[in-house]
């Protein structure tokens, strides 16, 4: 049985229209399926913490079949309690899908569906492991209260610019509004260009271990972000890090830093076919655990959620914990 965890609010709404088609060709197959629906933020975490937490080592393994955006992916991903026990797949609604982009998967929704009811084989897939060393309220001032929880990702986490920008996308009141009218990206775009004047007065130093013994320290000046990928896009199609893969067990990291505000509005169009290298100032490094440390705390996200600031992160990856079927 297939049990389908949807949010219907993705895409502005029209997840629940989405759902509506595959329920209709579910029901004409004679499909037996659950379905589960978010109602907020969180919601997702514990509906997979309460359908996973009950699995046994002599049971039968549980099918989630995820509808909805990269975010809801990684809510998803956040509660799985017993990862060999659990089969997950995605069917995008979101208005990024960088997860479908890199993986090949249909943005049409009944395609996906075909794709996972007759010819999905398991494709393991790394997962991405976040620890706040330090953790700051919203207005940067004070530590938490109470340490920030690990946070896991699917596709990408990154520490700067470009959590910044994700950080006020989740708050924007236009979004919304500009999605409805298929004009999303111009939410991203107004909201860069303000992250891009606020961003790169921080200095930052990375410890990147390899597989081994071997480890590399790099020192950055006026940092504008550093992205940690498993896959090769994120933020609706940036190629940050082409040739990453997703199942080695390594992040790939793509660092900007050093690089003139006006310079930036050069790379970063750039970097949408991965031509971005040829910059000074913009870096790549590989390594299984990077610990990133920040003159000032800054935005982190994961998979575009963001939770808080930190001026200490370690970032690791599981190699091909997740059992991927698309």
């Amino acid at each position: 049985m297939y049990s389908f965890l949807v949010n219907p609010a993705s895409r502005s709404g029209r997840g629940q229209k989405y759902w509506e088609r595959i329920k209709s060709i579910l029901e004409e197959r004679l499909i037996p399926y659950q379905v589960y629906f978010s109602k907020g933020p969180g919601d997702m975490v514990n509906l997979s913490r309460r359908l996973t937490g009950a699995l046994t080592p002599d049971g039968e393994d549980i099918h989630l079949v995820v509808l909805g955006g990269d975010g809801t992916a990684n809510e998803v991903v956040q509660g799985i309690e017993n990862f060999s026990k659990t089969r997950f797949s995605y069917i995008p609604t979101g208005s990024s899908n960088d997860l479908a982009r890199d993986t090949g998967i249909s943005r049409d929704p009944v395609e996906a569906l075909e794709c996972i009811l007759t010819s999905a084989r398991e494709q393991p897939m790394d997962v991405g492991f976040l620890h706040y060393n330090t953790a700051y309220s919203s207005d940067g001032g004070q530590p938490l209260e109470k340490p920030a929880e690990d946070r896991r990702f699917l596709v990408s986490s990154g520490i700067g610019f470009d959590a910044g920008v994700c950080q006020e996308a989740m708050h924007s009141k236009i979004k919304d509004f500009l999605n409805k009218a298929g004009m999303g990206k111009l939410t991203y775009l107004g909201i860069a260009l303000k992250q891009l004047i606020r961003s790169g007065n921080a200095a930052a130093e990375l410890t990147v271990e390899g597989n081994g013994d071997s480890s590399q320290k790099v020192s950055l000046s006026r940092l504008m972000f550093i992205a940690c990928m498993s896959h090769c896009y994120e933020g609706g199609g940036f190629y940050f890090c082409p040739g990453a893969d997703a199942s080695d067990g390594i992040l790939d990291l793509c660092t900007v830093s050093g690089v003139p505000k006006w310079k930036v509005l050069m790379v970063l169009p750039s970097a949408f076919t991965g031509k971005h290298y040829r910059y000074n100032g913009v870096e790549r490094y590989c390594g299984s655990s990077i610990r990133i440390r920040t003159t000032v705390p800054l935005w982190v996200h994961t998979d575009g959620e963001v939770t808080c600031l930190s001026d200490d992160i370690l970032v690791s990856c599981s190699r091909q914990l997740l059992r991927f079927y698309y």
